[in-house]
């Protein structure tokens, strides 16, 4: 879909999972929920396919895993205790420089830099 936008053509389903080897009906769940989180837009219909929202540098690999997975690192359990309110301050630290990497890359980062490297997402 980075590679697409901008063009007016949009991304079919049936494409995408062949190219990205991921069952369509898996994949549709995970469209569903990118669409429902607002990073793509959908048409239905014949003419209908999947496109990014906003353009490919404005979406980064933290906004895509948070609408998927939720937070990155999530850290649960007992944090009573000296150690265990230690190890949530080292774990928070961890948890963000994690965060500040996801946001750094960007979906233009993933799409093809030369003629024999294609990538779509």
């Amino acid at each position: 879909m980075a590679r697409l936008h901008g063009t007016g053509e949009l991304a079919r389903i049936d494409h995408l999972a062949k190219i990205e080897a991921v069952p369509a009906n898996f994949l549709a769940q995970i469209l569903g929920e990118l669409r429902n989180g607002g990073l793509i837009v959908s048409r239905r219909g014949i003419q209908g396919g999947y496109a990014l929202a906003r353009p490919p540098e404005q979406i980064s690999l933290y906004d895509i895993v948070k609408i998927i997975d939720g937070e990155f690192l999530e850290l649960s359990g007992n944090h009573e205790g000296r150690t265990g309110r230690r190890m949530k301050q080292i774990w928070q630290d961890v948890r963000a420089t994690v965060d500040a990497k996801a946001q750094s890359y960007t979906l233009d980062m993933f799409t093809a830099k030369g003629a024999g490297e294609m990538y779509y997402i």
